[in-house]
């Protein structure tokens, strides 16, 4: 395996008594490679990020759970995609394996992105097949290994895992979607692939207690969740795996990436939640046979 810049991945043990609680922040990295090759501005890359998540929930480990964050850029390769999911007309050469690029990829927004918008491209070249498998092997990977890593353990170890996927979206989510909607987009969007990847009582549990906080909350809209809660949430194994996205001016600057105003509040209200969340975990720890 190739070597990565920096350490992609930083993994947050239980601090206190372990829960079968594993959450992970695949897209707060905010750290570049220096082979980025970007001719995008670094103000235009961090668009891509859900800059800050990762701290939003930092309470995790303290409460039992353990905290994955990747430390690249979703833009330089994102682990919340599958390896198929990679746009052929980013790259110099013919892709060796067959490729099953999505609709999103197809708008620049892949594996590796191709463009910020549909103003702004990312490059001024195609990349090297080098390039694209130095970005799996050195950042793509040891990601999903160390997620895989952590909810295998804690499923041996327990017979049962709950996983929070941990993003943030665009205030305009909507319109960089392409649709339109009669609603405006909640603080928080819960995804479970249409109730596929989650038992229903967590996904309840998750939305009383920010609606109890004072948040909006809608389900599956606009987003449902991709690959990571996909692969990983598997209910009738006892595997259950949820989206959190949190609509980013309650805590930051979406074009600085600043902190704003309310960013210790969210923080403090998601560590509660975390709480409530950490104490349901507990509560079915009773109905899981032991690993």
């Amino acid at each position: 395996m190739t070597q990565a810049d920096f350490d992609a991945v930083s993994v947050y043990e239980p601090q206190g008594p372990a829960l079968p609680l594993v959450c992970d922040s695949p897209h707060s990295g905010e750290r570049y490679p220096a082979d980025f090759g970007a001719s995008a501005t670094l103000a235009q890359l961090r668009q891509g990020e859900d800059t800050h998540v990762d701290a939003l929930w930092s309470a995790a480990p303290a409460l039992g759970a353990t905290l994955i964050a990747a430390n690249f850029p979703r833009v330089y390769i994102d682990p919340n995609r599958t390896l198929r999911d990679l746009d052929p007309e980013l790259l110099a050469e013919p892709w060796p394996e067959p490729l099953d690029p999505g609709e999103k990829t197809r708008l620049g927004k892949g594996l590796i992105w191709r463009r910020m918008d549909k103003s702004t491209p990312i490059y001024d070249r195609k990349l090297s097949l080098a390039e694209v498998r130095h970005r799996i092997q050195a950042y793509y990977q040891p990601y999903h290994e160390a997620l895989a890593a952590a909810i295998r353990r804690t499923q041996e170890r327990f017979g049962a895992v709950w996983h929070l996927n941990l993003h943030s979206m665009p205030n305009d989510a909507y319109e960089r979607l392409g649709r339109q909607s009669p609603r405006p987009l909640a603080d928080f969007v819960l995804g479970d692939r249409d109730g596929a990847t989650c038992e229903p009582g967590f996904v309840a549990l998750i939305e009383e207690a920010l609606r109890a906080r004072g948040y909006t909350v809608a389900r599956n809209d606009p987003y449902k969740g991709v690959q990571l809660i996909a692969q990983i949430g598997q209910p009738a194994q006892r595997r259950h795996s949820l989206q959190v996205e949190i609509r980013r001016p309650l805590y930051m600057d979406e074009a600085t990436r600043e902190r704003n105003a309310g960013f210790e509040q969210l923080r403090a209200d998601l560590s509660q939640v975390l709480e409530t969340v950490a104490g349901y975990v507990r509560g079915r720890m009773d109905d899981a046979p032991a690993g």
